[in-house]
């Protein structure tokens, strides 16, 4: 048996590599970030040629770093950025228009207007799990289909295909042009059911979007082809898929009902595994499929709340503003303080999601005096990532009656000591940090490695990723949690007023 199952994981930012052995340990890593490109305002997009381009890059320097073999490699999986929306021409590879980001909230005039005054968000949700808005692939589709010259009779004809980001990989990566995805992705198009487990045929009708464009949909672990790259002398069993959240909640072995975890990255996802029943929420939260194997028969349901900027407002502060040279030092900085002064920042750059869901909302810093600091200002970023993950959570509970007693987390941000322990304090929660960061790109390699007999047992996986450190909430004997979470609950409303109305302006810009 080879040594190594090699985790391609494609994030919003950047496209990566790693090899892990057995023991899941990261044996080589290779990483390059690829450009943003923002059109107009609230708009996002990437060059999918790039990506593609990016991808085969760093798998190359892996492999190298490495020093492996490309025959020692068992097997690969895909773990990538969801909902960003790809559409090329079958027969020659092209894509007809740029990769609509997640981020992109291009659509939501759109969305309101096909759906205003009907009955179809109800039933969206009903069908999808799913609540209406640009954030989701269907929408994308459709500007464009409608957008793009002679798009839309390409799509009639048959001869454009849809993906979301491991689609349009897998696609080109495997010599027979596989068009496949697996359930987690499917998901978040807004036009899968995901009861049916199935393409809806009213929902792309609603759209207007040709079945003929959409992938065959499979279980998470399994078989999607194989990577034939002669160049690089590649020829690997891709066995494992899932979008990146869902990923992180496999790797970080959260399998049963009631488990949880958070993963920041460039946005903010909470899962919380509501086991092989749906639940339906009724506070602004999404219903989704968790990531499967094939022999697990039906799939378990997760609920999912998405902060859309989280280490983006950190980037921000240190690539935009310039007040943080350095993001590793945004921990220190903040403890430099000992409060933030009562400065709150709202990052809703691109809108706010779960559980407001307002895509005109806009990023707000209130609270300054002339007293403030580059200090107060780190420190209010950083809690402005604790506190939307305690909306979301408060929300969880009251839809799914569960009460959770260890929150696991991971991601990039999740190594600020800081954030993590503010993070327990404002959920009055314990917070694990997991052993190994990295649980995306394990989660896909765990799902590849089970379809390939790599690993053995779901209870194997598990142990991949014991241990890590557990954040304690401390006492608030002086009320302190209460009045910060009332001082953050009337900077988000000041937001949201201000984002009333503002239909017509960011319709203008």
């Amino acid at each position: 048996m080879g040594l190594y199952v090699l985790s391609i994981d494609q994030g919003t930012t950047s496209s990566r590599a790693i090899l892990f052995d057995h023991e899941g340990n990261v044996c080589a890593l290779a990483q390059r970030e690829f450009e943003q490109i923002f059109p107009k305002p609230g708009w996002v997009e990437h060059d999918p040629r790039v990506i593609l381009a990016t991808e085969m890059a760093v798998v190359s320097e892996a492999l190298v770093s490495g020093r492996v073999n490309p025959g020692e490699i068992v097997c690969a999986g895909i773990s990538n950025q969801r909902e960003t929306t790809i559409i090329w021409n079958r027969h020659t590879g092209e894509p007809v228009y740029n990769a609509i980001v997640w981020q992109c909230r291009r659509t939501a005039a759109y969305l309101e207007h096909l759906l205003e005054g009907t009955d179809w968000p109800r039933r969206i949700q009903e069908k999808t799990g799913l609540i209406p808005d640009a954030y989701f692939s269907a929408s994308k589709i459709a500007w464009i289909l409608d957008n793009v010259e002679g798009a839309r009779a390409s799509a009639q004809a048959g001869d454009l295909l849809f993906g979301t980001v491991d689609t349009w990989l897998i696609w080109n990566l495997n010599g027979d042009k596989l068009h496949v995805t697996d359930y987690t992705n499917a998901s978040r198009t807004l036009l899968f059911n995901i009861h049916s487990l199935t393409w809806d045929e009213e929902l792309l009708e609603l759209f207007d979007i040709p079945s003929s464009m959409m992938p065959e949909v499979r279980p998470s672990s399994g078989s999607f082809g194989t990577i034939d790259v002669p160049l690089l002398s590649l020829h690997i069993p891709i066995t494992g898929v899932a979008g990146d959240q869902q990923a992180a909640l496999f790797g970080q072995g959260c399998f049963s009902e009631g488990e949880a975890k958070n993963t920041y990255g460039t946005g903010c996802f909470l899962l919380l595994n509501t086991g092989d029943t749906p639940v339906a929420s009724q506070k602004g939260i999404l219903t989704t499929l968790a990531a499967s194997t094939s022999s697990e028969g039906r799939p378990h349901y997760v609920l999912e709340g998405s902060v859309f900027v989280a280490g983006a407002l950190i980037k921000w502060l240190s690539e935009e503003l310039g007040i943080l040279p350095d993001v590793a030092e945004s921990s220190a900085l903040a403890l430099s303080v000992e409060t933030s002064d009562g400065v709150y920042i709202v990052p809703a750059f691109t809108g706010l999601g779960a559980p407001w869901w307002n895509p005109y909302a806009r990023g707000a810093i209130v609270g300054l005096t002339r007293g403030t600091t580059r200090a107060h200002i780190v420190r209010a970023a950083l809690e402005a990532l604790a506190y939307q993950l305690h909306d979301i959570l408060i929300v969880m509970k009251e839809d799914s009656g569960i009460d959770l007693s260890l929150l696991c987390v991971d991601g990039g941000v999740s190594g600020n000591d800081f954030l993590m322990q503010f993070q327990a304090d404002i959920l009055a929660t314990p917070v694990r940090r997991a052993q190994h960061l990295e649980t995306t790109a394990l989660g896909a390699a765990a799902l590849a490695g089970l379809a390939s007999g790599f690993w053995e047992s779901l209870d194997e996986i598990h142990g991949l990723n014991e241990g890590g450190i557990i954040f304690t909430p401390r006492e608030d004997a002086d009320g302190k949690r209460a009045r910060r979470l009332l001082g953050w609950k009337r900077a988000v409303d000041s937001v949201l007023t201000y984002a009333d109305g503002c239909e017509e302006h960011f319709e203008a810009q």
